[in-house]
């Protein structure tokens, strides 16, 4: 007897996804080379939306006219599938038939992969809808925007299509797992990414007479210092509470302390207690950081995303569709990331699991495996068929 079988699922799921896979390659490298930013995804929610029109469903564009939502089957319990579709504003440095035509934009991060999987494991629910085998209803998810600040995982539940839903699901792309490989853990599977901007000021003066103004850089210089220093002795290191700064700005002449500067960072973290913490711990170390200097301070923290927080009973789902489709073998353990995911914005109202699909060829070796946000990253596309498979399976397990 099959695994799939044993686990209650179509025993032909493989053959029934094997018939769109080819078919699915190609729209994932139609939507490579067409890549769009973060509310700006015009073109790719058209095309997912003719194409879940053409199989008799009926896709609903979000509010805002970029991302969709779309039902399938019937009944009073609902799944979510979900998919993010925006692209970087990286430049694809890729030489293959279907890298980016949109100069400085690029899917470095695999949401064309994504969306593709939720489109084809929506194919393959409808088909079984049609023949009466679909025990409940699907929700497929196309969101906006999960690269901006401005979450479309959030613009997504305010528009109402998180209602209603009994459990959620997403994979991610990790180019640093091999392609037939899941991986899934129990709990926190990201961390935080928040957003910090320091800007200090004073009057401004001589830098011959540093003692009759305030030191604006001198004073940037400590908080740049002492700030990441100074979270790591009043949080529990376990939150891996960390400020990294990525722009400092200040002054324009070598010999004048300017009235005005500034630095940028993000705030990550792997504890969702730390996360709540944060932004009153945060400035309250800046005050007192540059007390002494004479500079005054405003800190303005902003949210982005909580941890992704896997809900357990559905990471048990998730790890039983993998093993029935894909063998025991293909699931494998991950660590927790410090990369922020707005998937998370989901779970603090559904339970569900973030997965991380392996994109990568066999046989490349560890050093060779690119990461996530680079020009040069493309995923094995033998990984579509994986996900439409777990993601299909994952489903139907949830109604057993």
């Amino acid at each position: 007897m099959s695994a799939t079988r044993r686990a209650g699922l179509p025993e032909d799921l493989a053959a029934r996804v094997k018939g769109y896979a080819d078919e699915l390659v190609a729209f994932r490298r139609d939507l490579h080379a067409h890549p769009e930013l973060s509310w700006a995804e015009v073109r790719t929610t058209r095309v997912l939306r003719e194409r879940l029109a053409e199989s008799g469903l009926d896709p609903q564009v979000l509010p805002g006219g970029t991302g969709l939502t779309c039902e399938v089957g019937r009944g009073e319990r609902v799944v979510g599938l979900r998919a993010d579709m925006d692209a970087l504003p990286i430049v694809d440095g890729k030489d293959v038939d279907y890298a980016s035509t949109v100069l400085g934009v690029c899917h470095a991060c695999g949401h064309d992969v994504h969306a593709v999987m939720v489109l084809g494991a929506g194919l393959v629910l409808a088909d079984l809808a049609r023949e009466g085998s679909l025990p409940g209803r699907v929700r497929l998810i196309m969101q906006p925007a999960e690269e901006s600040s401005r979450s479309g995982a959030r613009a997504v539940i305010d528009s109402g299509g998180a209602r209603d839903l009994e459990r959620i699901f997403a994979l991610h792309c990790d180019p640093r797992t091999t392609v037939g490989q899941v991986g899934l853990r129990p709990g926190a599977i990201t961390g935080s990414a928040d957003h910090l901007l320091v800007r200090l000021t004073g009057p401004g003066g001589h830098t011959a007479r540093p003692h009759l103004t305030a030191d604006v850089v001198y004073a940037l210089g400590r908080v740049i210092t002492e700030l990441p220093g100074a979270l790591s002795r009043r949080v529990d290191p376990r939150a891996s509470l960390s400020v990294v700064w990525g722009r400092v700005a200040a002054g324009r002449a070598a010999n004048a302390i300017p009235q005005a500067g500034e630095v940028e960072g993000t705030v990550r973290c792997l504890d969702s207690a730390a996360w709540h913490d944060a932004p009153a711990l945060v400035e309250e170390l800046v005050l007192a950081v540059v007390a002494p200097y004479g500079v005054a301070a405003q800190v303005t923290y902003t949210r982005n995303v909580p941890p992704v927080d896997n809900d357990p009973t559905s990471v048990e789902i998730l790890a039983a569709a993998v093993r029935a489709v894909e063998g025991p073998d293909a699931l494998v353990g991950t660590e927790q990331s410090l990369g922020g995911e707005d998937f998370a914005w989901y779970l603090r109202g559904v339970p569900g699991a973030l997965a991380r699909l392996g994109v990568c060829a066999p046989g490349v070796a560890e050093e060779d495996r690119l990461d996530l946000h680079q020009g040069l990253f493309d995923a094995d596309e033998r990984a579509i068929s994986v996900g439409v498979r777990v993601l299909v399976a994952g489903a139907l397990l949830s109604f057993s």
